[in-house]
C-alpha cells in the first residue's frame, strides 16, 4: 500500500471555491434553479437557495449551498469551503434564525435554523459521509467541529 491512505484528502484552492460558488449563484439567477443539483439525482443531495437576513447590515443575503432531506426538514452543512470559521450565512443564521429556502423553481418557503447536536448531529453527520466518504478526513483538517444545520420549516402562520 502507498501513503495515499494517510495523506488528508486535497481540496481545492479558496480562490476555486469561491469562483464556484459565483458560478453557482449565476446559474440560479440564469436558469432559476434549474441547474441547480436536486436530491432526486445521483449525487444524493440538492442544491437550494438560502436567504438569510444579514447580521450587521438587515438586508437580506443570498447563498446556494447543498443540502439533504430529512423527513421535512432540510440539513446542511456549515463549512467555509473546509476553510477556518464559519460561513456568514450561518452567522446570519446565528443572529437571526428565520430564514427562506428555494429548492429550483418551487415557491419559496420559510424555515427556521437550528443546530444539530448529539446523537441527531451525528446521525445527520453520517448521512452526508454516505454522501461524500471523504467528509471525516475533510473535516478533521479544521480545527472546530463543522456545525450540522436543520432548516425546519415554518407554517404560514408561525
Amino acid at each position: 500500500m502507498g501513503t495515499e491512505a494517510t495523506r488528508p484528502p486535497k481540496h481545492p484552492p479558496p480562490w476555486f471555491v469561491h469562483a464556484g460558488w459565483r458560478v453557482h449563484r449565476a446559474l440560479y439567477r440564469v436558469g432559476g434553479g434549474r441547474f441547480l443539483w436536486t436530491t432526486s439525482n445521483k449525487r444524493g443531495w440538492g442544491a437550494m437557495r438560502l436567504t438569510t437576513t444579514g447580521r450587521k447590515s438587515g438586508q437580506a443575503r443570498s447563498v446556494i449551498i447543498g443540502y439533504l432531506e430529512d423527513g421535512a426538514d432540510l440539513v446542511a452543512l456549515a463549512m467555509n469551503g473546509w476553510d477556518e470559521g464559519h460561513p456568514a450565512w450561518w452567522l446570519n443564521l446565528q443572529a437571526h434564525p428565520d430564514a427562506v429556502v428555494q429548492l429550483g423553481r418551487e415557491q419559496p418557503r420559510p424555515v427556521r435554523a437550528r443546530p444539530s447536536a448529539g446523537e441527531e448531529r451525528d446521525r445527520l453527520w453520517q448521512r452526508w459521509v454516505a454522501v461524500d466518504p471523504r467528509l471525516d478526513a475533510y473535516a478533521k483538517g479544521r480545527s472546530t467541529q463543522t456545525p450540522v444545520i436543520v432548516l425546519e420549516p415554518l407554517s404560514p402562520t408561525a
